[in-house]
């Protein structure tokens, strides 16, 4: 059994600075007549809990327990959080209220993908002491049966000196591991934790060396730390150049970056301070820890707004590192029983599954539409491609151009597309019944009864979609046109 597949049996202690996130995403065409100023018109807006409340999301979203204990405002965005939160059943919600403090909240505007502009609600300041003595006398009283305690401290005032050094206490006298996803630059404070997960802007403020620069300047930096105080270990994030791991008495290990494309870094330490806990809560060296915590934090990067990653993401992305590093594409080009046992994780994390199929000789830009419109409309997406003799009974024995190795290998290959089957009948009905998707897409030169398998994926309760046509871009017509030119 794997470390991954012993998340199911970790329980972990988060206690730290819970807020909401809000994305309100829109337009930007012009600038304020009332100052010089742009004005975003608001298509969308979203609600998603945030900081320590994160961190929870994705223990959960890696088949995780978590109990999360935080602090709320007795305010709209307070109860907004708990009724998000208690949507999960593997996250137990235990939240003090105050009358004098506001929920934090993050509000983000973003038009075409980028940060326009954010505004924060918050107090940073210390709780009261009162306040302090309810947070720690409810850590002591729910520490008993976790594996692992998490401190996510975004210096919003939750994690004081006090309530630190209390909950360390109470971790050591039950030998549980204390990891620190730190906000401070005095890191001593966090002193007795098992590991501490400072970003290098944050070992910078700390130490004065830039562990972004190369990794000799990370390992002084982290002997630094290691030297002034009782901390056991140090992991530091160091965005594109991946991260290093020092233990006391112990060679550092750099571990290179994963991500391949980052669409957005919030929430990434999160990611990474949650799928450490998961498995160092599992049993795993700090090594393999950091490993995975390494490429949970790759896929949370390719993904926009405060993101989570699921179990089975994580395991592809590692499928994707031990054995598929020379042919990324290869990950995804899988005979049916596989596609199948995909689906199945898949679904386990609750994922919609979309499908679509065809010959795909000649990739085109209506390719392109169709298959952008399937992913827009699912989590993940299978594509069906007609075997070379399938192709031959649908189009005439001069089809295909490009054999179905090479075919299904250039749609593998797209962003878009997460596993690909080849299908030797005449229509893919019998792998559609099979996988039972919850979306079948076609494009709209089809009609709905005209789409094969629609009635057994609506009778399902699936979605049956049609993707908007690209008039005049066939496979058959770029044939055409090119024997055209050859004739000319």
């Amino acid at each position: 059994m794997t470390t991954v597949d012993k998340f199911s049996s970790v329980k972990v202690l988060c206690v730290g600075d819970v807020m909401l996130d809000r994305f309100i995403g829109g337009d930007i065409k012009r600038i304020s007549p009332e100052g010089p100023v742009p004005v975003i018109s608001i298509r969308k807006a979203e609600k998603i809990p945030g900081g320590a409340a994160n961190v929870a999301r994705n223990i959960s979203s890696l088949n995780g327990s978590c109990t999360l204990v935080g602090l709320i405002g007795d305010d709209e965005a307070g109860r907004t959080l708990v009724t998000e939160m208690k949507r999960d059943e593997r996250i137990s919600v235990q939240f003090v209220i105050s009358a004098e403090r506001p929920t934090t909240e993050k509000i983000r505007y973003v038009s075409q993908g980028q940060h326009v502009i954010r505004a924060d609600i918050e107090s940073s300041e210390d709780v009261t002491q009162d306040l302090e003595l309810e947070l720690i006398n409810l850590i002591s009283e729910l520490l008993p049966g976790h594996s692992v305690v998490v401190l996510s401290d975004y210096a919003k005032g939750v994690l004081t000196d006090n309530v630190i050094r209390r909950t360390i206490q109470f971790a050591q006298e039950a030998k549980i591991p204390v990891l620190v996803d730190p906000k401070s630059q005095h890191l001593e404070r966090y002193s007795g934790a098992t590991v501490i997960t400072p970003n290098s802007k944050e070992l910078l403020a700390a130490t004065g060396i830039d562990a972004g620069i190369d990794t000799d300047s990370a390992a002084r930096a982290c002997h630094a730390v290691l030297r002034n105080t009782t901390i056991e270990n140090i992991l530091v994030t160091r965005a594109e150049k991946g991260m290093t791991l020092l233990s006391r008495k112990k060679e550092p290990v750099h571990i290179a970056a994963s991500a391949r494309e980052v669409a957005d870094v919030v929430g990434a330490g999160d990611t990474a301070i949650a799928t450490l806990s998961m498995a160092v809560g599992a049993g795993a060296d700090l090594e393999e820890a950091a490993a995975l915590a390494n490429c949970a934090a790759g896929v949370a990067v390719g993904k926009h707004g405060t993101a989570t990653v699921t179990r089975s993401e994580l395991l592809e992305a590692l499928a994707s590192v031990q054995k598929f590093s020379d042919d990324e594409t290869s990950k995804r080009l899988l005979p049916l029983d596989e596609v199948k046992s995909r689906i199945g994780l898949w679904q386990k994390d609750g994922l919609r599954i979309g499908f679509t199929n065809g010959c795909f000789d000649i990739l085109h830009i209506g390719h392109l539409k169709l298959l952008n419109f399937a992913r827009s409309n699912c989590d993940r997406l299978v594509v069906a491609v007609n075997s070379d003799n399938s192709v031959k009974r649908l189009k005439g024995p001069s089809r295909p151009i490009n054999d179905e190795n090479d075919r299904a290998l250039l749609l593998a290959s797209l962003k878009m597309v997460d596993a690909v089957v080849v299908f030797d009948k005449d229509t893919p009905l019998e792998i559609i019944e099979s996988i039972c998707p919850d979306v079948l897409v076609k494009g709209a030169d089809y009609q709905i009864d005209q789409i094969v398998g629609a009635s057994f994926v609506l009778a399902h309760g699936g979605t049956v979609l049609r993707s908007k046509f690209v008039p005049g871009r066939s496979t058959t017509n770029v044939i055409a046109q090119i024997s055209n030119e050859n004739t000319k």
